[in-house]
């Protein structure tokens, strides 16, 4: 939906609306036909389906694989198209890190590297946080002509790398190939703007490269999703209601922020979170609540693991909905296949329960029966205008 029509038909209501968005949640067939989700335990998800309806949503396009940053933009309903959010802005802003308007971030991992230069591991055997932290520190140290430079840690091998100056542009490519077996992309500008900042980047890798050489672990750098801080119309303004995030991982934290959602911090589970919504329940109106472990297992080429994750999330959803909201969606903000271990262009399962919802035929929370649900495959920007609507968060357009 338009962002204008938004701002004409939405209305405040006495209504509570919770989105869970279970990341990589879409899946393939595993080894006996069914995918992850349809191999998971879904005892209560299944419930919701049978009593709701289901469908599938586009993240962006048709053929498009998505990253994180537009497929959770376009969840909270603008077009991923429109606003473009790198990922550096979105780990800077997660971990509380104000980016100004001389700013240029990028995500970082620590990887490790052969003795040829080629990476083994992309995110360095997932190395702890504290031993992040403690490389950024060393990172930190890098002085380049004309800029100020920030290493932050974020989540265990992630860290955000910031430069500060005049003239900097995010106008260069990334250094991360997002496979192993290569070697890292020297960074070079896609436009004349970037020759400079990518210049100063080749500096800051070479320079990190010699400093983490002879680590067993962490003994190389990856950047990607060069970005500034975005300028985006506020959330809670768009929908004139009191919107909350609740994550475990800073990045989405950082997506809900820069759309101007409150962030409940503290929680280090699934678990946690849920007792953060209900801790601020008559806080807000909306939730977004934000489930990583799926995506994880499916980067990681783990099928039972993602099965797994699928199947822990129904076990303690029970908890949300003794808030009783009048709307819950389910879905994913994109798809991320065991059989692939990488994000992919599939369409992503949709589950709507509450007020006013029409049931359809599905009896199970699954790819197949999304296929053939009352909501049909839409675009995720879509998803939370109807949501809304069925919260009676919408006017009536027209006479």
């Amino acid at each position: 939906m338009d962002l204008d029509l938004i701002r004409r038909l939405s209305q405040p209501a006495d209504t509570k609306v919770i989105l869970c968005v279970l990341d990589g949640l879409g899946g393939l067939p595993g080894p006996r036909g069914r995918t992850e989700l349809e191999e998971a335990d879904t005892i209560v998800l299944d419930r919701l389906a049978e009593q709701g309806s289901v469908g599938r949503t586009m993240p962006v396009g048709p053929g498009i694989t998505p990253g994180s940053g537009p497929g959770h933009i376009a969840l909270f309903s603008y077009d991923p198209l429109v606003y473009e959010i790198g990922r550096g802005a979105l780990e800077g802003t997660g971990i509380g890190f104000e980016l100004g308007p001389n700013d240029i971030a990028a995500r970082g991992n620590l990887c490790n590297l052969d003795g040829s230069g080629l990476i083994t591991d992309r995110r360095a055997g997932r190395m702890p946080t504290e031993q992040t932290a403690e490389v950024c520190k060393q990172l930190s140290t890098i002085k380049l002509p004309g800029v100020e430079l920030f290493v932050e840690p974020v989540q265990d091998q992630r860290f955000v790398l910031v430069l500060r100056g005049e003239g900097l542009s995010d106008q260069l490519t990334e250094t991360d190939p997002q496979r192993e077996g290569v070697a890292p992309i020297e960074a070079t500008a896609i436009t004349p703007a970037g020759e400079r900042t990518a210049d100063l980047v080749r500096q800051w890798v070479t320079a990190a490269d010699a400093m983490l050489k002879g680590r067993v672990q962490g003994n190389g750098v990856l950047l990607r999703g060069w970005s500034p801080r975005p300028d985006m119309p506020p959330f809670p303004e768009l929908w004139k209601l009191r919107a909350a995030a609740v994550t475990v991982y800073p990045m989405y934290r950082g997506v809900a922020k820069l759309c101007g959602m409150d962030s409940i911090e503290g929680a280090h589970s699934f678990e946690e979170e849920i007792a953060l919504v209900k801790q601020h329940w008559n806080d807000y109106d909306f939730f977004f609540v934000h489930y990583k472990y799926t995506d994880s297992a499916g980067e990681d080429g783990d099928f039972q693991r993602k099965q797994e994750a699928i199947t822990a999330f129904d076990r303690a959803l029970p908890g949300l909905l003794d808030l009783k909201p009048n709307v819950l969606v389910v879905t994913g903000d994109h798809s991320t296949p065991a059989s692939m271990a990488a994000h992919s262009w599939h369409t992503v399962p949709l589950l709507m329960w509450g007020d006013h919802v029409r049931t359809d035929t599905a009896t199970r929370f699954s790819e197949s029966q999304a296929a053939m649900g009352e909501i049909g495959t839409i675009l995720a920007k879509d998803v939370l205008p109807i949501a809304f609507a069925h919260a009676g968060r919408l006017a009536k357009y027209g006479a």
